[in-house]
């Protein structure tokens, strides 16, 4: 940990601060919470959790850079998509944790060059300084558009129109399961030993949560991995408020049949700091993000049960070529370096296997609309669920 920056006295304050909160709420529950809650609260324990707080998340001075932070091409791609659905709903778009407001703008401007602009496109954000920048950077670049843009913080009761998530499901605090040394299935959660937050394993309380850890994880010893309630409780509220529409979610995971291999013993846990990847989840918590992959199998059948269509299921870089990524990219000058570079370097992150192509992964629910879309028509991968 001494190679990573330094936090600046501010931060350190707000994360000891935080350190206390959850603290209490150990203390609270008797000593002892399940992972879940501590990821909750290191994320989003208002004004202390890293999505709540104002730190720079995104960016080069931020932890992280997401597709739309990268290149326009992303937002652009996505709204031939978009364009393809938005007619057949009532013309509303949702974006849920939107960032810095990138993908909003690249979309909201290729929807208008394509004719296509919503009726009204609603962020939805738990982190009021996020909402913040988002009305500042959509201002100053598309302010003839920024009067369509609304924000909310809960979902609406009643959905018609387009459902957008990029990045959205690794963020949802998750479950940690251990099979022990002799093979014993226990829930892993949260204590104070000698002053630090330190892992304990203890028996479920939730019967449907054994329940899925004896079907999910593999009979091996020493086996650590996630399984995330929440993913599956988001999906089915979401299908719950769709009248019609579409929803789309891109991020990174895999079917479950990929996620619980017995290689995968060290579950996909994972924090970001500045560019970094930090495996120990009670590093400086409120300042570092926490994520874990997304299991697919479990979403697209949330989503299935909850009465949705499931559309399709492929990697970033089917889906991103499929709406016209490479035809857009084929258009620039090549000869043109100073231009040409940047984006093809740009694209290539977002395309190659080694990068974000193929660990990134798009899925896509319908509700009283066409199942036939642009982004799933080569490659699609629903049977590997």
């Amino acid at each position: 940990m001494t190679t990573l920056p330094a936090a600046s006295p501010e931060a350190l304050a707000l994360s000891q601060a935080l350190c206390g909160r959850i603290g209490q709420a150990i203390a609270d529950a008797g000593g002892w919470i399940p992972f879940s809650d501590y990821m909750e609260l290191a994320l989003y324990a208002p004004g202390m959790g890293y999505y709540a707080a104002g730190s720079s998340k995104l960016g080069a001075e931020g932890d992280f850079i997401t597709a739309p932070e990268l290149t326009p091409l992303f937002g652009q791609s996505l709204a031939r998509q978009v364009a393809e659905l938005l007619p057949q709903t009532a013309g509303a778009i949702y974006e849920f944790g939107a960032g810095t407001g990138k993908l909003a703008i690249d979309l909201l401007a290729e929807l208008e060059a394509l004719g296509c602009l919503p009726q009204k496109y609603v962020i939805l954000d738990l982190s009021p300084d996020l909402m913040e920048r988002q009305r500042e950077n959509i201002g100053a670049a598309l302010p003839h558009l920024a009067g369509r843009v609304e924000w909310a913080s809960r979902l609406p009761d009643a959905i018609d129109g387009i459902v957008i998530g990029n990045e959205l499901l690794d963020a949802m605090p998750c479950e940690m399961v251990f099979r022990d040394e002799n093979r014993q299935l226990r829930q892993r959660g949260v204590t104070i030993r000698d002053g630090a937050f330190a892992y304990e394993d203890r028996d479920f309380a939730d019967a449907a949560l054994a329940e899925l850890a004896a079907q999910l994880v593999p009979d091996i010893p020493r086996y650590e991995t996630e399984i995330s309630l929440a993913n599956r409780g988001f999906i089915a509220t979401l299908a719950g408020a769709l009248r019609r529409g579409a929803i789309l979610m891109i991020d990174y995971g895999h079917a479950a049949s990929e996620y619980y291999l017995p290689e995968r013993g060290m579950g996909t846990l994972m924090g970001h700091y500045r560019h970094h990847t930090v495996q120990d989840p009670f590093y400086l918590p409120g300042l570092m993000d926490l994520t874990c992959h997304v299991d697919f199998s479990a979403v697209a059948q949330s989503g299935i049960d909850a009465g949705l269509d499931l559309i399709g299921y492929t990697s970033q870089a089917q889906f991103l070529v499929n709406c016209g990524l490479a035809e857009r990219l084929q258009r620039l000058d090549p000869n043109d370096v100073r231009t040409y570079l940047p984006v093809a370097k740009a694209a290539q992150r977002l395309l190659s296997p080694q990068e974000m192509g193929e660990t990134f992964k798009a899925m896509a629910f319908g509700k009283d609309i066409s199942i036939d879309w642009l982004g799933f028509a080569r490659g699609d991968r629903c049977y590997t669920l």
